[in-house]
């Protein structure tokens, strides 16, 4: 998951205050540990072997969230390019009841292109097919970059924190990364507050990131 998934993520996950949010941490497990997590994440114990009676529990209790909030439970799945078909073809058939009418569940994949490419898989397609609402997140433009910046800097009290020089650098070699441009902005602040410089510029930037000089190699002759 890149960063502006990950903001997404954490924005989604914060506007449901009144619903049962649960995430998956270890999207590489079987279907045995799918369902032992699945139990701890919903307070919902569970035998393993059982798969059978593991599925009827888990769909009683969002079942009764369903009729007691009128809204579904949540599942936040971050990096689900790492999950099984198996545990995949499970889950679409956890979530549902009455014949497909009937979600009980909300599912929320993040994962990289490779998920993508997973949900083509003959075996994924019925579970592909469902999903109602897809964020594709491609490389930010320059004004993008420049404007989460500029937010960034803003909600942390300080808008005038950095040259917009430096800003503008920033941007160019963030490669349309909101991580990369984070990660060198959070570089610059530990060296700034380091010096105790009251501003972050240019100059700070090529002191931290200028690529050391390496000696000519010496010719074969030359101690000669």
């Amino acid at each position: 998951m890149d960063a502006a998934q990950a903001a997404a993520y954490r924005d989604l996950a914060g506007r449901l205050p009144d619903v049962t949010v649960g995430a998956i941490n270890h999207p590489q497990s079987n279907l045995a540990d799918f369902y032992r997590e699945m139990g701890d994440i919903f307070a919902v114990p569970l035998r393993p072997h059982n798969r059978w009676g593991g599925f009827k529990a888990l769909r009683e209790v969002w079942f009764a969230h369903l009729e007691s909030t009128r809204r579904r439970a949540v599942l936040l799945i971050d990096e689900a390019q790492e999950m099984s078909p198996a545990v995949l073809s499970e889950l679409r058939l956890l979530a549902s009841a009455r014949f497909d009418s009937q979600p009980l569940l909300c599912v929320v994949l993040a994962g990289d292109a490779r998920l993508i490419e997973k949900l083509r898989r003959e075996e994924l397609i019925p579970l592909g097919s469902r999903i109602r609402t897809r964020l594709a997140t491609e490389h930010a433009s320059r004004d993008e970059l420049a404007a989460c910046l500029n937010h960034l800097t803003a909600g942390a009290g300080n808008a005038s924190l950095m040259t917009p020089a430096l800003a503008s650098t920033l941007c160019d070699h963030a490669a349309g990364n909101y991580r990369i441009l984070t990660t060198l902005a959070a570089e610059l602040l530990a060296a700034a507050a380091k010096r105790d410089l009251p501003q972050l510029d240019e100059k700070l930037y090529l002191d931290v990131f200028a690529q050391p000089e390496t000696p000519a190699p010496r010719r074969a002759g030359a101690g000669r």
